[in-house]
């Protein structure tokens, strides 16, 4: 399972949170795009819509394993993707801004 460090994440890295709904709401990474795990299959192509071309999927949860199942999926179809270790929890605890829909701050659920 390629995954990466929040530590080596990078401003500007494409990054896609699986967390549901209600995880999102509460905060979630800067320009992420957010398709929850649940309906992922389905809305795959705004992913692919959305994701640079020859760059690479960074894929987040809260710990890492719904990322890693999509991770997983992502790389059966040819996509440069990685999983992000640790997920929400080490990018807050990292001191990572963690922002609501409407940019205040926001928390890990």
């Amino acid at each position: 399972m390629p995954t990466v460090a929040v530590a080596d994440l990078k401003d500007g890295d494409f990054l896609l949170d699986v967390r549901e709904d209600d995880e999102w709401k509460a905060g979630h990474a800067a320009g992420a795009l957010h398709i929850p795990i649940s309906e992922f299959v389905a809305r795959y192509g705004e992913l692919t819509e959305a994701a640079p071309q020859d760059g690479r999927v960074h894929v987040i949860c809260r710990s890492g394993g719904r990322s890693a199942q999509v991770t997983m999926y992502l790389a059966q179809q040819g996509v440069d993707a990685v999983n992000v270790d640790g997920g929400m929890q080490v990018w807050e605890a990292a001191g990572r801004p963690v922002v609501t829909d409407d940019g205040q701050q926001g928390f890990v659920l």
